[in-house]
């Protein structure tokens, strides 16, 4: 005979609710047995399951959310519906006019016009050479009502998620083929169904208790009560410690180093001229990095105010190199170009304004650590917004073998013990390198360095050679935590932040190969 395992009271609480409730899902078994939430239904679930007296089916359940333009149509309606709007009012347009009415893009306009003659809300004619739509009967009819696939969109966005079965197939393969308007998701769904054995269980109503209370000392209970035995088996929820985010803490982490080498902080505005940001350092203006699909310009406002009497030198330095021994660019220095605003493209922007207003300054170790901006086109490797460093050494006897020895100390803190250089150009740098670090037996770029050229520093008056390095945060962050897309740093999930490894003790530690 199969000896019946006792229960404590909750459990036969939840034995009870699955009796009457026959087969049903967790949250049900919360609800009716009124469980503090999922997870302690779960844990009861679970030692049930160990014991015997339950059964647990895992399945899944596909959802139909709202993607990006799903969210954005359930604001601003159809494409299709716009299009009603200027038809209603119009009864007829010509499909050469319907761009400048509706202010659509081509991508959206042509597919857009499909669904009006699909759904029958108008009809195509040729008149003379053009191709006019004129609004049907029905379209007149769907001015004023929704149809199935807006009040689907309304009603997902309404309750977050609806169940694919409960879908028309057709309705969902028409907005299935529109791009990023919907999304299908699985979602787990654990069915509990109770067992011979726990309906036993129930007959006999064996109860367990959990813990030697006061009152049974008092009244001398405990006697005649069954004492649960401690199991190790049965199930616990997940108990995460609270953490920082893995960029905020190498952030941290990077100003230490700074700060233990003798470095000090320097901060400043994301909006600058491109003045500071590019012709102090002795980028041409017709450089690349200064074209509107580059870098983000600004409407307000418009322009920066610029010293007019360095404005002048640095006219000289690019046109003809001035007193620098430079023949410059050769081309004629435009103090306009100069002088528009802009989100600073590079932290350099912010270094080479302090030394130009410190330029007595000397022995000085600096760095900033800061947000830039660029007109990017986001993908795994590109951001249009993302965190740089820069650090710089301004002596008067600094050269190349001393950005070397900094840079391989710098970057032994980090935790990268081999570490090499190799020349590169940089416009504003002479000599110039890129740095490399070994990381998991490949070598992989990790910044630029150099030491600024005289047509950038004597310009500025500054008293000494300019030592200086930068690297990009996120590159650093996604190698660390072996992401192959730096996009998925900033994703806002709560699992992804409690499943990374921090770890308490160095940064060394953190990055060291021994550990990844």
């Amino acid at each position: 005979m199969t000896e019946i395992p006792s229960v404590s009271p909750k459990e036969l609480d939840v034995l009870r609710a699955l009796e009457r409730l026959e087969k049903c899902i967790i949250d049900e078994i919360v609800k009716d047995v009124r469980l503090k939430d999922k997870s302690e239904a779960a844990a009861i679930i679970a030692k049930l399951e160990t014991k015997g007296l339950v059964k647990v089916k895992k399945l899944e359940e596909k959802y139909v959310i709202l993607d990006e333009e799903g969210v954005k149509y359930c604001q601003e309606g159809l494409p299709e519906r716009k299009i009603l709007k200027v038809l209603y009012e119009r009864k007829e347009i010509p499909i050469k006019d319907l761009k400048g009415l509706v202010d659509m893009d081509n991508k959206i306009l042509s597919p857009a016009i499909g669904w009006v003659l699909r759904k029958g809300w108008a009809k195509m004619e040729k008149k003379g050479e053009d191709k006019v739509l004129i609004i049907t009967e029905l379209g007149e009819k769907a001015i004023n009502s929704l149809g199935k696939d807006e009040k689907l969109l309304l009603k997902i966005k309404e309750r977050g998620s609806i169940p694919i079965e409960s879908i028309d197939k057709k309705l969902l393969k028409d907005l299935s083929s529109r791009k990023n308007v919907i999304k299908i998701v699985s979602k787990p769904k654990i069915i509990v169904e109770i067992t011979e054995l726990g309906k036993d269980v129930l007959k006999s109503s064996e109860i367990e208790v959990g813990a030697l209370t006061p009152e049974m000392l008092r009244t001398g209970s405990w006697r005649s009560v069954k004492f649960r035995r401690y199991g190790l088996e049965g199930y616990v929820g997940m108990v995460y410690a609270g953490r920082i985010h893995p960029m905020t803490y190498i952030i941290r982490k990077i100003r230490r180093i700074f700060l233990e080498m003798g470095f000090k902080e320097i901060r400043g505005d994301f909006v600058t001229s491109a003045f500071w940001n590019m012709d102090v350092l002795f980028v041409p203006q017709d450089h690349p990095a200064r074209d509107l699909q580059d870098t983000y310009y600004l409407k307000e406002p418009f322009t920066l105010e610029i010293d007019s009497e360095l404005a002048s030198i640095i006219k000289e330095v690019h046109e003809n190199g001035g007193k620098t021994g430079s023949i410059g660019w050769k081309y004629s220095w435009d103090p306009k170009v100069a002088e528009k605003a802009l989100l600073r493209s590079h932290t350099t922007a912010v270094t080479i304004k302090y030394l130009a207003e410190h330029p007595d300054e000397v022995p000085l170790r600096a760095f900033i650590i800061g947000r830039v901006f660029r007109r990017e086109a986001i993908d795994a490797t590109h951001l249009s917004e993302f965190t740089q460093v820069d650090g710089i050494i301004v002596e008067e006897k600094a050269n190349l073998r001393m950005l070397i020895g900094v840079l391989k100390e710098f970057y032994r803190r980090l935790g990268f013990k081999d570490v090499r250089v190799r020349p590169s150009y940089f416009p504003y740098t002479e000599p110039s390198l890129e740095i490399f670090v070994k990381f998991k037996g490949r070598w992989l770029e990790l910044g630029g360095a150099g030491i600024f050229r005289p047509e950038v520093t004597e310009p500025l008056g500054i008293k000494g050679r300019v030592l200086a390095w930068g690297l990009g945060l996120e590159r650093l962050v996604a190698l660390i935590l072996g992401l192959d897309d730096i996009r998925k740093i900033y994703v806002p999930e709560i699992s992804w932040l409690r499943m990374s490894p921090i770890r308490p003790l160095s940064y060394a530690s953190y990055a060291s190969e021994d550990n990844w």
